[in-house]
This record gives structure tokens, C-alpha cells and sequence, in this order.
């Protein structure tokens, strides 16, 4: 792993004279593990485990006694130095070893406060440095996948899958959305999946016209749409997917919105291919979806990176365009969403390949998985 580290830390050193810096603090939580091994995570947005700081003259992961032995252990190509008093205070002296001139700092990390603090604090210690905002830096690296990555992915996916083959016994009418998301976040700790990828959708009848939908005391029902939005985490990898089901038999509106949602899927993911770029692959679903007389009823994007982070780059979106390349692991999750009565969404994930995308999942989408 540390052979793995060591060229990600180079191909960030390689972008210090284009973005005119000479050490990089690195705050974000996905980006601090990809680039040093330390699991550390951030409890809350206006706090931290730690930052790295990496130069050409050293590598420093500043953290505090909470995390300082795991961050020894995890990240033996750091010297680790533990702030007793607060990151921002021990800033100064970290910039004057590293004989630091220009720090990029991640923008998208940094609030406008702590911004205030690191600049007092850098100026009452008559220490001379220009700040200089970057975005995407490590991101960008994060997009290709190696094949251990994919394999973390596999694995949090298969987990994801099976813990939903074991529930279809479960689900029946007069459940809760609750109760149901509760026995996947349960069965997915049990498989041995360090966590869930994100909070658990389960949205039966209108509710599941909401895309991203809060589990509530609603009761399932009889031949309604019951969406299903769940994943699991392994290695810090995370699992996406999503399917609906419905309970008995479904009415020709279900019917239908299924197979168009099924079809736009299959029509995107054959698509895929290195040198594709991703709004025309969103345009592939969205406009079969809009020629079977549902324009308007997809209001999200078509799918998002995957990988430490639940969403990241490239997103395959009509507000933004990306080109595709090997090895990018996204979700294809087309879906349409009409208030009263329901949304079917069905996502799944993939990787790209040499001429093609190969499908992650080994739950049939192209089933209702109908309960009884």
C-alpha cells in the first residue's frame, strides 16, 4: 500500500508548479485516507481529524491526541505531529519547517472563518506565505479506480446485494419504511461491511416520488411502487444501488414506468466507452425517457463516481460534461418520479473498460422481485 501512496503523493507534487504552490494542506477526509492511509474521520464539518501537509521538502499529518497512535500506525510515511493547543495554532510552526511559501489549500474544505483564524494566526508570527485556493486537486486522481479500489467496490457491493436478496422474505404489506430500512442497515453491519455508504431510502407509494425520500411510519402497501436506495461500505469503498419493487400486482402504470426506466438504463450503459462523454450518455436515457411521454418526471442526473467518497467525480449530468475514461467506476440510476403515486428508480453501478462498461451488480434490475 505504501508503493500505492507514494505515486499518488507524486502525481499531486506534479501539479505544484501548474497551480504555482509549494506545499499542499489537504483537509478533506476522503482526500487525507487516499493519500496517507489514515482512517480518521471528521465527526462534523467544523471539525478535524487532522491535515496533511506535502511539499518537496517533508510530509506532516497534523492531528491531535484522539488520533495520534492510529495515525502513526496508518500513516508511516508522515511525520506526525500532535496539536496540543489546535491545528491552526501549530499551522505556523508546520509552514516555517517545511519552509513553506505558497499553500494551496482545498477550497471547498476551508470555511470563511477557519480561513480568518489560519491567516491570524499565520500573521502574528511574522511568517510570510501566500495562500492560494485549489479545487479538484486530489479529486481529479481519485476519478481512476485501480483494481484493488474496484475490488473494495465489488466486495461493499456484493455485501449490499445479498443483505437485499435476505430482506425479500421480510418485506410485506403493513411493514414500515422504517422497519425495512432498518433491517438492511442492520444486515449490512452483520455481513461485515464496516458501515452503511449513506442513509438508508425507503419510500413506498407517493413517498417514493421523492428521490431521496427519509424513511418514515408509512405502512407498505398492496400495488404500490416500494423504492429501495441502500449500499455498503468496505475498505472506506462504497456501494450504490437502488431498485423498486412492488407487493402483489402491479397496475399498467407501474408497468410501464418500470420498463421505460429499465430500458433508458440498458440504452445509457451500452453507451459507455472510453472517450464517451458523460452528458451525451445522460442525453441516451433521458431523452428515451422523455419520447415515451414522461419529460419532466427525471429531474436528477444520471449517475455519480463512487468511491471513498458516495458521490464524486465524473457526474453524468446535462449541467455538466466529463470524458469518460478507463477504469472511472460510476452509477447509472435513471428513474421517473410522478407526485401521488410513486417513482421507480433503478440503479446500478459500473466500471469503465477497454471498448465497453461492465456492470458491477449481480441483482437482476430487470426484475420487479415482487413480494407476496
Amino acid at each position: 500500500m505504501d508503493n500505492i501512496i507514494k505515486k499518488r503523493i507524486a502525481c499531486v507534487k506534479e501539479k505544484f508548479s501548474i497551480l504555482n504552490i509549494d506545499t499542499l494542506m489537504v483537509l478533506v477526509d476522503e482526500n487525507r485516507r487516499y493519500l496517507s492511509g489514515f482512517r480518521g474521520h471528521d465527526t462534523q464539518f467544523d471539525e478535524s481529524a487532522g491535515a496533511l501537509f506535502i511539499s518537496n521538502s517533508g510530509l506532516i499529518l497534523a492531528t491531535d491526541s484522539r488520533y495520534e497512535e492510529q495515525a502513526v500506525k496508518e500513516a508511516p510515511l508522515y511525520e506526525v505531529i500532535c496539536c496540543k493547543e489546535g491545528l491552526f495554532r501549530q499551522i505556523p510552526a508546520i509552514l516555517k519547517s517545511l519552509g513553506t511559501k505558497k499553500l494551496g489549500f482545498e477550497s471547498v474544505r476551508i470555511s470563511h472563518l477557519e480561513y480568518k483564524k489560519m491567516a491570524t494566526v499565520i500573521k502574528s508570527r511574522n511568517i510570510k506565505v501566500k495562500f492560494v485556493e485549489t479545487e479538484n486537486v486530489v479529486e481529479s486522481l481519485r476519478e481512476i479506480k485501480n483494481e484493488e479500489e474496484i475490488g473494495s467496490i465489488k466486495k461493499a457491493l456484493l455485501i449490499a446485494e445479498s443483505v437485499f436478496r435476505g430482506i425479500q422474505g421480510y418485506v410485506r404489506a403493513g411493514i414500515t419504511e422504517k422497519e425495512a430500512a432498518w433491517k438492511i442497515e442492520k444486515g449490512i453491519r452483520e455481513a461485515g461491511a464496516e458501515s452503511i455508504s449513506f442513509p438508508t431510502i425507503v419510500a413506498s407509494g407517493p413517498n417514493s416520488a421523492l428521490p431521496h425520500a427519509i424513511p418514515s411510519d408509512r405502512k407498505f402497501k398492496k400495488g404500490e411502487p416500494i423504492l429501495f436506495d441502500w449500499g455498503a461500505k468496505v475498505d472506506g469503498y462504497c456501494s450504490d444501488i437502488s431498485r423498486t419493487i412492488v407487493i402483489g400486482r402491479p397496475d399498467e402504470l407501474f408497468r410501464k414506468v418500470y420498463k421505460t426506466v429499465l430500458d433508458a438504463q440498458s440504452l445509457a450503459i451500452k453507451a459507455i466507452k472510453p472517450g464517451a462523454d458523460s452528458r451525451s450518455i445522460d442525453g441516451v436515457a433521458r431523452s428515451h425517457i422523455e419520447k415515451m411521454g414522461f419529460k419532466g418526471r427525471f429531474g436528477h442526473s444520471l449517475g455519480h463516481g463512487t468511491g471513498l467518497s458516495i458521490h464524486e467525480q465524473p457526474r453524468l449530468s446535462p449541467l455538466k460534461n466529463s470524458i469518460l475514461e478507463s477504469q472511472m467506476v460510476f452509477t447509472i440510476e435513471p428513474g421517473i418520479y410522478i407526485p401521488g403515486w410513486g417513482g421507480i428508480r433503478l440503479e446500478n453501478m459500473v466500471v469503465v473498460r477497454k471498448n465497453k462498461a461492465e456492470v458491477l451488480n449481480k441483482l437482476d434490475s430487470s426484475k420487479y422481485l415482487i413480494g407476496v
